[in-house]
């Protein structure tokens, strides 16, 4: 797939935008690690966008008592992809998630 040419103020306003994501994602996963929010808080605001653009391995990582191995396990133990994102997961793995975590 080709990337589409962009104007320089385009370009600048896109790269403005995937920053401010990434900071609004940086500062749920900070309160879900202090926690502030429950893991079925954050799965029940699943429709916003900062939410469904979160890879699931990086929400599983980010509740206390969880990093890489632990959330690595529940993944593969669900059969959920290490790339899956909050918005492409299915309803029996959010059912699945949520009995195990919720």
């Amino acid at each position: 797939m080709a990337l589409p040419n962009l104007s320089e103020a385009d370009r600048q306003a896109a790269l403005k935008k995937a920053a401010e994501a990434r900071q609004k994602r940086a500062v749920l996963r900070e309160r879900i690690k202090k926690g502030e929010m429950s893991f079925a808080d954050v799965m029940k605001k699943s429709d916003d966008p900062i939410v469904a653009r979160m890879k699931v391995s990086a929400l599983l990582e980010s509740l206390p008592g969880y990093g890489k191995a632990k959330a690595a396990k529940v993944m593969e133990d669900l059969g959920i992809s290490e790339s899956r994102r909050v918005q492409g997961l299915g309803a029996r793995q959010r059912e699945q998630l949520m009995e195990r975590l919720g």
